[in-house]
C-alpha cells in the first residue's frame, strides 16, 4: 500500500512539473513558408516535427506553407528528401502569432559513374564471344540484308500491313478516277466482231474509195 501511494505521489509530482512547464510557455500560432536557399523556390511536403511537444508531426502544402499551434521556445525540425535537415527554435514573442521564413539547403549528391554493359555477366559475354563467327562484319551484314534482292525476297513472303494495303487501295482509286475515260479493260478492237462487220459494210459501200475520199 505504501509503495502504491509513493507511486501516485511521484506521478502527481511529474504531472505538476509538466503542467507548470507548459503553462510557463506561451501558446501561439506558428506559420511560415519554406523555400530553397539560392533559388527561393518553395519546398513542398516538408515533414515538420515539434520535438518539444510529444513529437507532433505536420506537413507543409505544395507551396511550402505550414501553420500549426505551438509554444514559444519549442524546437522544430524540418526534413525533406533532397534537402539538409534544419532545426528551428520558436522565439518568445509578445503576440499569439508568429510567422517565419524557413530556408532549407538542397543536397548535391554525386553518384559513382556507371558503365553500361550489354551482358548480364562475364559468363554471358564469354559465351557470345566464343560463339562469334570469324570475319563477321555487322556493317556488311546490314548492307546485305538491305540489298534490293533481299528486300524483294522479303516482300514475296512477308504479308502487307494495314498501312500498305490502305496506301495501295488509295493509289488504285486515284488511278481509276484519273483514267475513267480510258479503256481500262484493255479490250482489243480487232477482236470485236461487231467492229469487223461495220468495217466490211463500209468497204462494200465504198466509203474508202478514192472518189469519196477528198484529200
Amino acid at each position: 500500500m505504501q509503495q502504491y501511494i509513493r507511486y501516485l505521489l511521484v506521478l502527481c509530482f511529474a504531472c505538476s512539473i509538466q503542467l507548470g512547464y507548459t503553462q510557463s510557455k506561451s501558446i501561439l500560432q506558428f506559420s511560415g513558408l519554406i523555400s530553397s536557399i539560392g533559388s527561393e523556390l518553395p519546398v513542398a511536403y516538408v515533414t515538420i516535427k515539434n520535438t518539444s511537444f510529444n513529437n507532433q508531426t505536420f506537413i507543409s502544402n505544395n507551396d511550402g506553407y505550414f501553420s500549426f499551434v505551438a509554444h514559444s521556445g519549442d524546437t522544430i525540425q524540418f526534413s525533406s528528401v533532397g534537402y539538409d535537415p534544419l532545426t528551428y527554435v520558436i522565439p518568445t514573442v509578445p503576440d499569439d502569432k508568429f510567422t517565419a521564413h524557413i530556408q532549407m539547403r538542397s543536397l548535391v549528391i554525386e553518384l559513382p559513374a556507371v558503365t553500361p554493359f550489354p551482358w548480364a555477366s562475364y559468363e554471358d559475354y564469354l559465351a557470345d564471344f566464343m560463339g562469334m563467327k570469324e570475319g563477321y562484319d555487322p556493317v556488311a551484314s546490314a548492307r546485305s540484308n538491305l540489298s534490293p534482292e533481299a528486300m524483294a525476297a522479303l516482300a514475296r513472303i512477308v504479308p502487307r500491313n494495314a498501312d500498305e494495303i490502305q496506301n495501295f487501295n488509295s493509289t488504285q482509286r486515284h488511278i481509276n478516277m484519273t483514267n475513267k475515260n480510258i479503256n481500262q479493260r484493255y479490250a482489243n478492237p480487232l477482236l470485236n466482231p461487231f467492229g469487223w462487220a461495220q468495217l466490211i459494210n463500209q468497204i462494200q459501200r465504198g466509203d474508202f474509195s478514192r472518189k469519196n475520199l477528198k484529200y
